[in-house]
């Protein structure tokens, strides 16, 4: 069966790291597609390749000589193509993309470059066919992606080779003209090719050895999570956590394709493998919880009105009035006369007329907003099984005398999410992972 790598601009920034790559492809012969991102950072001061792009599209439009401001790009990748110590030449490519700049073609065009060109590049270099990503990956005209037709292509498309290239993060309207993916983009185009292409495994590569439990810049040298299901991922990344993008998920979960995140500098790790379902005899009896995320930047609004249990449609009011206003939100834990919805804090900034229309379609008894707020999510699959767990967490909270403002718990049995004053985010995470972690 096969196998689709996908390498993220970090395990692809020069030459060294290239050889690298190849070694990991060449290790294992179902490594048969290969999705490449652009050139990342070097070096902490340098600057990403798609970020060149962009400058030089953007100076070329403002009337900048287009091969002087170009030169950086084409030095930058044969500079890689020198160290490698191959004979290809892109100087044919540069010359279309500088032309096609002058054109107005687009900033997703030029962004798009960067995966192009190096795609080209480890192509060449590993002896594997290039599929240029504009004639597989499909764009409605609205610029929406469109999925059916996609993988009826692709589907067709890797049935012709048997070991191929396909750069990420960009595709094409039917007229030609190149569309990028918003966010998590080579993510994303790696998780399309492995469900076209059936794949066994879909391997992300990247230059950490997984998921953590707890973000490392609050929880020095948190554990890795070996296995995580797809829903709990979700959980995470909507919370926060980094590494993959919470949509690059979709083709994958619905093909029930599992997802391995690997480490470039480190292939002999495990790293953390993202499963489509798992009983909990598949989680380490010893942990319960699978991961720790959380975000600032929330306000919640307590309504308060006598006998609402009682009144058909109260809550319905409320929800529609969000629904005309355009107003999301992230939770509604309610009480028998209470209610509370919290909201990302910069909706009052954008619906200055909010706590107003409440007040006119509910007419509450009392109602007050509350700002600096952060959520914490507590995620695990062996949550369920396990009693005292909501206890274990409001515990270690009150040792660390932190306030809790909100609880609100899944019906899953999935997560927990407590809401906490933003001065105490951190000690929070802290807390909760010495709690579960530490102690077991």
């Amino acid at each position: 069966m096969a196998k689709v790598v996908k390498f993220g601009g970090s395990s692809l920034a020069d030459a060294k790291q290239f050889k690298k790559v190849a070694k990991i492809i060449e290790a294992d012969k179902h490594r048969r597609y290969v999705i490449p991102s652009a050139p990342g950072k070097r070096f902490g001061a340098d600057v990403k390749v798609t970020d060149m792009l962009y400058a030089c599209y953007d100076a070329i439009l403002a009337g900048r000589d287009a091969e002087v401001e170009f030169t950086p790009v084409a030095e930058r990748f044969n500079g890689i193509i020198k160290d490698l110590g191959t004979s290809l030449n892109l100087t044919s490519e540069y010359e279309r993309i500088i032309e096609n700049f002058r054109k107005k073609s687009g900033r997703d065009y030029a962004a798009s470059r960067g995966e192009y060109l190096n795609g080209l590049i480890l192509a060449d270099f590993i002896g594997y066919e290039f599929v240029d990503a504009a004639k597989a990956i499909h764009f409605r005209p609205d610029g929406t992606f469109d999925a059916d037709l996609t993988d009826a292509s692709l589907s067709m498309i890797l049935e012709s080779f048997r070991r191929a290239v396909i750069p990420g993060f960009y595709g094409a309207k039917p007229d030609g003209v190149i569309k990028t993916f918003s966010r998590g983009g080579s993510d994303f185009t790696g998780s399309i090719v492995a469900k076209a292409a059936k794949a066994s495994l879909y391997e992300n590569w990247t230059d950490v050895s997984g998921f953590l439990v707890a973000d490392p810049r609050i929880v020095k040298n948190p554990e890795v999570i070996k296995t995580i299901t797809y829903r709990e991922l979700r959980e995470l990344s909507y919370m926060g956590a980094g590494v993959l993008h919470e949509d690059a998920i979709f083709p994958v979960r619905e093909a029930k394709i599992p997802i391995n995140i690997k480490n470039t500098n480190n292939p002999e790790a495990p790293g953390t493998m993202i499963i489509p379902e798992a009983d909990f005899s598949d989680k380490d009896p010893a942990k319960v919880i699978t991961g720790i995320a959380g975000k600032k930047n929330f306000s919640v609004i307590h309504i308060e009105k006598d006998e609402t249990n009682n009144e058909i449609g109260f809550l319905r009011r409320i929800l529609t009035l969000f629904e005309t206003e355009g107003v999301s939100f992230e939770h509604i834990p309610t009480g028998i006369d209470t209610m509370s919805i919290v909201v990302g804090s910069d909706v009052f900034e954008k619906h200055p007329r909010l706590t107003e229309l409440i007040e006119k379609v509910a007419k509450p008894g009392h109602m007050d907003i509350e700002h600096n707020l952060a959520l914490i999510a507590v995620v695990g699959r062996g949550m369920k099984e396990r009693r005292g767990t909501a206890t274990r967490i409001f515990a270690a909270l009150s040792h660390a005398n932190i306030n809790i403002r909100i609880i609100d718990q899944g019906s899953s049995e999935l997560n927990v999410i407590v809401g906490v004053g933003e001065e105490d985010f951190e000690n929070a995470v802290r807390a909760i992972y010495d709690m579960f972690m530490l102690a077991e």
